[in-house]
């Protein structure tokens, strides 16, 4: 038996043990532009369900769990430590290797949030529920993601980071980390922050800046997170307590303002059911009438921030109008693999024209207004939402800089219109630079 361990070992060291086997050279995109793009080799990972394929190489034969966790204690000696401590290694009977990845070393798989559904089927479904409420949504992360025009356009080393996040949609490790998928790792702010941080995403600052986050801070290390997300549990909330209120994986059921960046009617019969689930969460810990004050303040935050983006956006309709954005949409590389933008070239203002999406192709006015709508404004929600009145008062100010300064840059073009000032011909360099042939020649 001892000769038999060793020479199993050896195999393993001279093959890939993970069982990944690349992706071939013609591997093809996914989405609604799956022409127009190739995966990365780091998609076998981030979505296995649609690109993962088996390895191939001389180590073969069917293997019980045991034989596994024999062979892997010496080559991945860190996986299986923490599988031993994770609750599949303590269930009785003890979920084993192949539950998840398979017999045949030959035909090993990657988990999917199907595999996991297997024995979870409740929670999976939970997740899969988000889907009837739209974007955003962990559920059809991934797809939000591949189905984007700029996706397939763009290089993919600006890009691939987001699928870091994004593939929440198609495994489940980027909240339950392997092998021990631990509930209480999962509870803790830091495994949603991972990913919602940064000046898109800021909601580690908003939680962070809040009471809330304030109190977590400090005590957070003390508390037992071992103890479902129940009321009483806690001191005070986490981002899974209210969003995760017992333990339910489908997490767009209170989001009354989606992501803060795209005004939307708060009273419609959906988002009046989504303020009852919220208040009731609040409710938790605060009177009723606490919670109504809060939704009161949300509400006004939300109204100016849209009075001061709209005043912008029809400063800048008014520039178009006037043909003062330069580079004109004639002057620069069309939106990607838009064929009206080729036809009938119009610059994009605001979150209905498609601003939302033009990450690089619009003049420096536009992209002002771009990081005002997008980061400035974002940041003033999050922080509203999340109890940081503070960080909102902060983003604020910096929407009506903003706006000040788009507002002088409009003034300085009008002016020097007046002066008949000559015009550069912006078109070759937009056209012809370095970053569109190599876009051009690459993608």
């Amino acid at each position: 038996m001892r000769f038999a361990h060793l020479h199993l070992v050896a195999l393993l060291f001279l093959c890939p043990a993970a069982g990944w086997s690349g992706l071939p050279e013609n591997a093809r995109g996914s989405g609604e532009n799956a022409g127009h793009w190739q995966p990365d080799p780091m998609h076998e990972y981030w979505d296995p369900g649609t690109y993962h394929q088996p390895e191939t190489g001389p180590m073969a034969g069917r293997f019980q769990g045991e034989e596994c966790l024999e062979c892997h204690t010496v080559v991945t000696p860190g996986i299986v430590r923490d599988w031993r401590e994770s609750r599949h290694a303590k269930s009785a009977p003890p979920v084993l290797c192949p539950a998840c990845h398979g017999e045949d070393h030959q035909k090993l798989r990657l988990p999917t949030p199907r595999t996991c559904g297997e024995c979870h089927p409740r929670r999976v479904a939970q997740m899969e529920e988000e889907k009837k409420y739209g974007f955003p949504g962990h559920a059809l992360a991934m797809e939000r993601a591949v189905d984007s025009k700029h996706f397939a356009d763009k290089p993919k080393a600006e890009v691939a980071s987001c699928l870091q996040c994004h593939s929440v949609a198609t495994k489940c490790d980027s909240c339950h980390t392997r092998h021990r998928f631990d509930p209480a790792e999962a509870r803790r702010p830091e495994a949603c922050l991972t990913c919602h941080s940064g000046p898109p995403h800021p909601d580690d600052e908003a939680y962070f800046a809040s009471p809330h986050g304030q109190r977590y801070l400090q005590e957070g290390s003390t508390w037992d997170w071992s103890r479902p997300l129940r009321k009483g549990h806690y001191p005070t909330p986490t981002c899974a307590y209210c969003h995760m209120k017992d333990g339910n994986h489908q997490v767009a059921d209170k989001a009354v303002w989606k992501f803060g960046i795209r005004e939307i009617n708060p009273r419609t019969a959906e988002n009046t059911i989504k303020r009852k689930r919220w208040l009731s969460t609040c409710a938790d810990c605060h009177p009723p009438e606490v919670a109504r004050l809060f939704f009161r303040e949300l509400d006004t935050e939300r109204r100016q921030a849209w009075g001061k983006l709209y005043g912008v956006e029809g400063l800048l309709k008014a520039l178009r109008g006037e043909a003062l954005l330069r580079p004109s949409a004639r002057e620069r590389p069309p939106y990607p693999m838009d064929l009206m933008a080729r036809l009938f070239p119009r610059e994009r203002i605001g979150f209905y024209e498609g601003q939302a999406s033009a990450f690089y192709n619009v003049g420096a006015i536009e992209r002002d207004y771009f990081e005002m709508w997008y980061f400035d404004n974002l940041g003033a929600f999050k922080g509203m939402a999340h109890g940081a009145k503070e960080m909102s008062r902060r983003f604020h100010e910096r929407l009506d800089a903003e706006a000040r300064a788009i507002a002088a840059k409009a003034r300085h073009l009008r002016e020097g219109k007046g002066a008949g000032t000559a015009e550069v011909d912006l078109a070759p360099i937009w056209m012809d630079g370095e970053y569109t042939r190599f876009n051009r020649d690459n993608n």
